[in-house]
C-alpha cells in the first residue's frame, strides 16, 4: 500500500474515521486526498455540502426495476457515473436495495423490488455500471430499513430465517460486484443499532459475505462511536463534536485498543488509494445531449402496460384529447436525498403525441382539467395523466394510503362516465390502489417515476414507437389491507415482522389472495408463445433449464421470462413459489429463440436456523416458467437426493 497506518498520529487516525464535512472525508492534515461523496441513485447534484445542482434525471430505481434488464441498469448507471466524474464526486451513495416489505414505505421509489433475487441482480448491475467509470458506490441500507416511520429509533424485530432468506440475499448477490462501500441503516435490528451491530456488520457482512471494503454510516446513524468501531464500522458520516472524544475515552478505559482503531483506518486508506488510482483513468463518455437521449431510451423500457382492452393502444388515428389533474409535468422523482434537479424542459404530452402522429389521421389537443368542454365528449380517445407527488412519496415519511388523491379518482371516474375510451397513465413511485376506477377505463399504463425522459418515453409507448416490455417488480394489491403488513407500522420503538418470509408475491400467492396486478406482470403489443421445456441435470443441485419463446404477432417485441421454483413437500413453511431466474429476450415478429437459465443449490435451499446454514431438503421440486408470478406457461418436476453428509456440511452460496 502507498499509505501506512504508522504514518499518521493518533489524532489523525481518529479523524479519518469520521467525515471532515457532510460530504468529505478527512485529509489527515494534508497527508492524503479527501474522498467526496454525493447522493444518488437517480442522478447526481453537488456534494453534500452544497445545494444540489442540475444533472440528468434518470428513471427512479422503482421504475428501472420494471425493465428486468441488467444491461439497461448498467447503461443507466454509466450515465450517472459520467456526471460524478464531471462534478468530481468519488463515491455515489447508491444503490438502495432494501426490500419493499410494505407498499406504504415512503422511500420505495428508490428501491428495486419486493423480491431479493431480482433486487440483487439489478443492484449488482448498477454497481458494475458506476464502477466501470472509476467512481465508487455505496450499497445501502444494510439492513432492514423497510419503512421511514421513526426510522432512527424503531427496532426491526426479525427472526434469523427471515433475515437470511428475504432481507440479506439482495446484498449477498450485489456484493459480487465489489462495491467500494456499504452503508449501514438508521434503524435498530432486534434492539441494537445497525451501526453498532457486530453480528450484522462483522459476522454477516464481512465474514459470511466476504465484504472487505469500507462500511460507512448513514448520515447521523452513529450513536456511540466506540461501539460502532468495535462492530467494524469504518466511517461515521458526518463528523460530530462527540465522536473523537468518545473514542479517546474508550481507549483510556482500555475498552477500545489502538489496534482496533488501526484496523478501521486501514480500510479508509485503502479507499483513498482506490480513489487516487481511479482518478488517473476517469473520463467522461457522453455529452449532455447523449445523456438525455439515454434517459429517454431507458425510461421507455421501464413502462408497464397493465390493461389494453380492445387494443385501444397504440394510438394512431382519430381525435385524441390529453388531460390531467394538476399534472402538466409529471413527477419525475420522489422527495428527499434521492430527488434530482434537471435543466431539461419537456414539452407537454399532447405536443409529443402530435409530433409522433403528424403523418397519420390523428388530431391531438389538451383539455385543461375540465370535462365539460365539447372536446372531451367528442374525443375518440381520452388520455388522462394522474399520479403521486414528491410530497406524497419521500424520504423520512411513509404514505398513509395507497389511493390516489380523491380529486384524481373522481377525475378518472367523471371522464369514464362521458367517454368509453379512456387511457390512464400513472406516474408514481410505488404501488397504487386502482380498485375504484380500474374497471371503468380501457387502458392503464404504469409509467412510474421516469426521470426527465418521462414525456418522450410515454409518448413513444402510447404511439407504438416503442413496444412496451416492462413488467411489475412489485405486486399491485387490490387494497392496502390485503398487503402483508396492512396498516401496521410498529409502535415507534419496535416493529415485529410478523409475516416472516411471506413478503410481496410470496404472501399473496401462499395466502391465496387476489391482487390487482401480480408481480412480474406486463402486457405488450406483441404476443408470445412458450414451448419445449427441457431440464438438464448437471449435478444433484445444478440444472440448466431451457425453453423456446416465440413472437406469434406481426410486431417486434421483447419478452421477460421468469423462472420460479416450488418445494412440493417441505418440512418448514415455504412460499408457494420463488423467483430464481429471469431473462429478457428481443424477438422480431414471428421469430423463435431458445432461452436458457441455470439453477444451483441456493435455488432450492432454505435457511435452517437449527444448522445455522442453508439447507437443501431432498425431495420433489417444481420448475415453473411464467410470464408473471400468477401466469405459469410451462412446468416440470425434478427430484433432489443429496447424501446426508452434503446436506449438513456444504456451504450453499450464490
Amino acid at each position: 500500500m502507498k499509505y501506512k497506518v504508522s504514518d499518521f498520529t493518533l489524532d489523525e487516525k481518529l479523524a479519518l474515521l469520521a467525515g471532515k464535512t457532510r460530504g468529505r472525508t478527512s485529509d489527515a492534515n494534508g497527508k492524503i486526498s479527501e474522498v467526496v461523496m454525493s447522493d444518488g441513485p437517480h442522478g447526481v447534484g453537488a456534494n453534500l455540502e452544497n445545494p444540489p445542482t442540475p444533472c440528468t434525471a434518470m428513471p427512479n430505481l422503482s421504475a428501472l426495476a420494471n425493465s428486468w434488464d441488467t444491461d439497461l441498469v448498467y447503461k443507466n448507471a454509466e450515465v450517472i457515473a459520467d456526471e460524478c466524474i464531471e462534478k468530481k464526486v468519488d463515491v455515489l451513495l447508491a444503490p438502495g436495495i432494501n426490500i419493499k416489505r410494505t407498499p406504504l414505505c415512503g422511500r420505495n421509489f428508490e428501491y428495486f423490488s419486493e423480491d431479493p433475487f431480482l433486487t440483487g441482480e439489478l443492484g449488482k448491475a448498477y454497481i458494475e455500471g458506476v464502477q466501470s467509470r472509476g467512481v465508487g458506490t455505496s450499497l445501502k441500507h444494510f439492513a432492514l430499513n423497510n419503512r421511514e416511520y421513526n426510522r432512527t429509533l424503531q427496532s426491526s424485530d426479525v427472526d434469523e430465517r427471515t433475515m437470511r432468506e428475504i432481507y440479506f440475499p439482495a446484498f449477498e448477490i450485489a456484493l459480487q460486484a465489489k462495491p467500494t462501500t456499504v452503508m449501514c441503516s438508521y434503524n435498530l435490528i432486534n434492539g441494537v443499532y445497525a451501526s453498532e451491530n457486530e453480528k450484522l456488520l462483522r459476522k454477516v457482512l464481512r465474514d459470511d459475505f466476504g465484504f472487505d471494503g469500507v462500511i460507512v454510516s448513514d448520515w447521523g446513524a452513529v450513536h456511540h462511536a466506540a461501539k460502532s468501531v468495535k462492530a467494524s464500522l469504518d466511517l461515521a458520516m458526518p463528523a460530530s463534536d462527540e465522536y473523537i472524544p468518545v473514542l479517546k475515552q474508550a481507549m483510556a478505559e482500555g475498552w477500545l485498543t489502538e489496534k482496533e482503531i488501526d484496523e478501521r483506518v486501514e480500510k479508509i486508506l485503502e479507499l483513498v488509494e482506490k480513489k487516487e488510482l481511479a482518478d488517473k483513468t476517469k473520463k467522461v463518455c457522453y455529452t449532455k445531449a447523449e445523456r438525455h437521449e439515454r434517459a429517454v431510451d431507458i425510461a421507455q423500457e421501464c413502462i408497464v402496460l397493465l390493461k389494453n382492452e380492445d387494443n385501444i393502444l397504440p394510438l394512431s388515428t382519430g381525435n385524441i384529447v390529453v388531460s390531467d389533474y394538476a399534472m402538466t409535468i409529471p413527477t419525475i422523482s420522489g422527495g428527499g436525498s434521492a430527488m434530482v434537479l434537471t435543466e431539461h424542459k419537456p414539452s407537454w404530452l399532447e405536443v409529443q403525441l402530435q409530433e409522433r402522429l403528424q403523418n397519420k389521421k390523428a388530431n391531438v389537443e389538451r383539455v385543461w382539467n375540465s370535462l365539460i368542454k365539447e372536446g372531451c365528449y367528442k374525443a375518440d380517445t381520452l388520455v388522462l395523466c394522474v399520479g403521486t407527488s414528491r410530497e406524497m412519496e419521500r424520504e423520512g415519511f411513509d404514505r398513509s394510503s395507497l389511493r390516489l388523491p380523491y380529486e384524481q379518482e373522481q377525475f378518472i371516474l367523471n371522464a369514464a362516465s362521458v367517454n368509453p375510451n379512456v387511457v390512464v397513465v400513472v406516474y408514481a413511485g410505488s404501488a397504487v390502489d386502482m380498485s375504484v376506477w380500474a374497471n371503468k377505463v380501457k387502458a392503464i399504463v404504469w409509467a412510474g417515476y421516469l426521470g426527465e425522459g418521462a414525456m418522450e418515453a410515454t409518448a413513444n409507448v402510447l404511439t407504438g414507437i416503442c413496444n412496451p416490455s416492462g413488467k411489475l417488480a412489485e405486486t399491485l394489491p387490490l387494497c392496502l389491507e390485503d398487503s402483508p403488513t396492512g396498516r401496521e407500522r410498529g409502535n415507534g420503538q419496535s416493529e415485529l415482522y410478523r409475516e416472516g418470509i411471506l413478503v410481496g408475491y410470496r404472501w399473496y400467492e401462499t395466502m391465496n389472495k387476489e391482487v390487482a396486478f401480480p408481480f412480474g406482470y406486463g402486457l405488450s403489443y406483441s404476443q408470445f408463445e412458450y414451448s419445449d421445456l427441457k431440464i438438464d441435470k448437471k449435478t444433484e443441485t445444478d440444472y440448466e433449464v431451457s425453453f423456446t419463446v416465440k413472437n406469434t404477432s406481426n410486431v417486434d417485441g421483447k419478452e421477460i421470462s421468469q423462472l420460479y421454483v416450488r418445494d412440493v413437500f417441505s418440512s418448514v413453511l415455504r412460499p408457494k413459489k420463488e423467483l430464481k431466474g429471469f431473462v429478457k429476450t428481443a424477438l422480431k415478429a414471428g421469430e423463435s429463440k431458445r432461452v436458457s437459465l441455470t439453477l444451483n443449490a441456493r435455488s432450492f435451499a432454505f435457511y435452517s436456523t437449527s444448522l445455522d446454514k442453508w439447507y437443501v431438503e431432498n425431495g420433489d421440486f417444481e420448475i415453473l416458467i411464467g410470464v408473471s408470478s400468477k401466469d405459469i406457461r410451462l412446468s416440470d418436476k425434478i427430484v433432489i437426493n443429496l447424501p446426508c453428509s452434503e446436506q449438513t456440511t456444504r456451504s450453499f452460496k450464490y
